[in-house]
């Protein structure tokens, strides 16, 4: 198996607004990452929509546009990313959504063909009118016709235990992570559900999420997952991403 690690732009915003107490800004990658499997292909999130490469307030609304600052250049979007190295977008056979945030799941519409993973609990949030709003869901970057596959709790995608969803609730309604089992051993995606390596050894949450106890609930099972010699692939941690391999480097 092989994992590629792709940035598809950066974001600036406010480092209080990721990690409780932290002064003045951050610039921090928007992951994506693809799994080849013996029996098939795994995207994992699908980072920002083109349209954030020219007009991101009309993409993303005014609140969103005025909280960060996109850097996020033509080239820069998962397909592109794929091309990159070879891989033909169209031909994506899992499409594994951690949550429903705009810049996780922005690309999805450039992986037309893809079944999309998701956990339940996170897809009735978003099709649900007043929770979406809340939460800052858009349907018209997930909710695009692609095979669907609901699932709650855990899931393992090929039945081998190679690649596993992991519920990690707290971020979101239904947030989940991705337990990838490569030859040298474990690697847990852990989108959104821990930001930055702080977060997990200072325990220190974003002020705002859809559940901080669960949060704090979700930290406890990656430190395990540590614990157990799995390797956290943190969310958007400048520093961590800064000695991770990137496509078209392979991890192994």
């Amino acid at each position: 198996m092989k994992l590629y690690a792709m940035r598809c732009g950066s974001l600036t915003g406010s480092f209080g607004g990721m990690l409780d107490g932290a002064e003045g800004e951050v610039t921090f990658p928007v992951p994506a990452y693809l799994i080849e499997h013996p029996k098939g292909s795994v995207l994992f999130d699908s980072g920002l929509h083109p349209d954030c490469q020219h007009d991101v307030a009309a993409r993303v609304g005014q609140r969103l546009a005025g909280l960060f600052r996109f850097d996020f250049k033509p080239g820069e979007e998962v397909s592109a990313q794929l091309q990159g190295i070879g891989r033909d977008p169209r031909r994506i056979d899992y499409l594994i959504t951690s949550h429903l945030h705009f810049d996780h799941v922005g690309g999805h519409a450039l992986i037309p063909n893809a079944t999309q993973i998701v956990q339940r609990r996170e897809w009735e949030a978003g099709r649900n009118a007043d929770i979406a709003a809340a939460h800052g869901f858009n349907h018209r970057d997930f909710d695009l016709g692609h095979p669907l596959k609901q699932v709650d709790g855990e899931h393992d995608v090929f039945g081998d235990g190679r690649i596993v969803c992991i519920p990690t609730y707290g971020h979101t309604p239904g947030h989940q992570s991705l337990r990838v089992r490569l030859d040298s051993g474990d690697v847990v995606l852990t989108s959104d559900a821990c930001y930055f390596c702080r977060t997990l050894r200072e325990r220190r949450l974003p002020p705002r999420a859809w559940n901080h106890a669960a949060m704090l609930r979700s930290l406890d099972t990656l430190a395990r997952l540590e614990a157990g010699g799995a390797r956290l692939f943190y969310g958007h941690d400048p520093e961590f991403w800064a000695t991770l391999p990137q496509a078209p480097a392979a991890i192994t």
